[in-house]
């Protein structure tokens, strides 16, 4: 569930991803188109293949929902990527030519994002979240949290911060961990925080597990496989940090054809979209340090949780690409 600050940014400069195709062959789930005809030197520059893949997409109706919001950026992600450019290089070599065996493989991840429909992180397992890359496949929802930038601007120790020292947090607890960049981006955000990170699915969590690997981060960050709180005993945390399911029964009826290659676990929340929501606020409070709190993300369900819990002062969070989307609330309201 998605989005971040700079990011964005960089994603609207040239963001990106990087890698073989995941495991499940993108053949299986839709017929590959055939590629339309480009004669050679027709494209040159690489703002000439992202003028041409912005157009693509928009010829072929494609759905940006994944990390990247818009044509251009999901274009510059998929150029940079198969041109090993970091994000924030994009702009720099944007007038830069194209080699011919460079402008196939362009050409080719184009027509693979339009014919089967898969979201671009899958086509080359990789996307950014606040700069730092992370590799995903079709055994992980595309991480889109708005969370990593609230780490940022909310948790930093700074004037607008909820917290005091981030260097003082010791434990944090991210559930629904996923492909477990959040718990990574904590692990930056807090120093020396121990962090624990709970996935019902196992699958995940070999993708978390990859992650953790892939930055150094096994001393630091434990994983769990279980239901939410339940494979934790009674620890307590000072923060806990949740992205969870959170679409509703007709959400989840009207998915797009890129999230429907998503696990579908990854996004159900029940008929309201809040079932897990609610488990989550029951169950913190035994989790948490006396000076702790809750970070949780809820997509669009802000009204119906105002309503049902109009004592708990909760204090919806806005980021760059969202409005009261999440929420936090310390431990002593709950």
């Amino acid at each position: 569930m998605a989005k971040t600050t700079k990011a964005k940014r960089a994603a609207k400069r040239g963001a990106a991803a990087a890698k073989p195709p995941a495991k499940r062959s993108a053949a299986k789930l839709a017929p590959r188109a055939r590629l339309p005809k480009v004669a050679p030197g027709e494209l040159v520059t690489l703002l000439d293949f992202l003028r041409y893949a912005v157009s693509r997409f928009a010829e072929a109706g494609v759905v940006f929902a994944h990390g990247t919001t818009d044509p251009i950026a999901e274009a510059a992600f998929l150029i940079g990527e198969a041109l090993h450019l970091h994000p924030d290089q994009f702009e720099m070599f944007a007038s830069a030519r194209v080699t011919a065996p460079e402008g196939a493989k362009i050409l080719d991840l184009i027509e693979r994002r339009v014919a089967t429909r898969l979201p671009a992180a899958y086509l080359i397992n990789k996307i950014y979240m606040r700069g730092v890359p992370f590799y995903v496949d079709e055994r992980v929802i595309v991480p889109r949290s708005f969370i990593g930038e609230l780490l940022d601007s909310h948790f930093d120790g700074g004037e607008t911060s909820l917290i005091g020292d981030p260097a003082e947090v010791e434990r944090v607890l991210d559930l629904c961990t996923g492909s477990g960049c959040l718990a990574i981006l904590a692990a930056r955000a807090f120093p020396f925080a121990a962090i624990d990170a709970v996935d019902l699915s196992k699958d995940a969590l070999a993708v978390a597990a990859r992650n953790v690997a892939d930055h150094q981060l096994g001393d630091r960050i434990t994983l769990h496989n279980g239901d939410l709180f339940a494979p934790l005993g009674d620890a307590r945390y000072d923060l806990i940090i949740t992205n969870p399911p959170y679409v509703d029964a007709e959400g989840m009826a009207n998915l797009p054809a890129e999230c429907r290659a998503e696990p579908a676990m990854a996004f159900d929340g029940g008929d309201d979209g809040l079932d897990i929501v609610r488990r989550i606020l029951a169950e913190a409070k035994d989790h948490l340090t006396e000076t702790g709190g809750l970070l949780c993300e809820i997509g669009r369900g802000r009204g119906l949780i105002d309503a049902e819990f109009p004592d708990l002062p909760l204090l919806w969070l806005d980021s760059e690409d969202s409005e009261g989307e999440v929420f936090w609330i310390a431990a002593a309201d709950l």
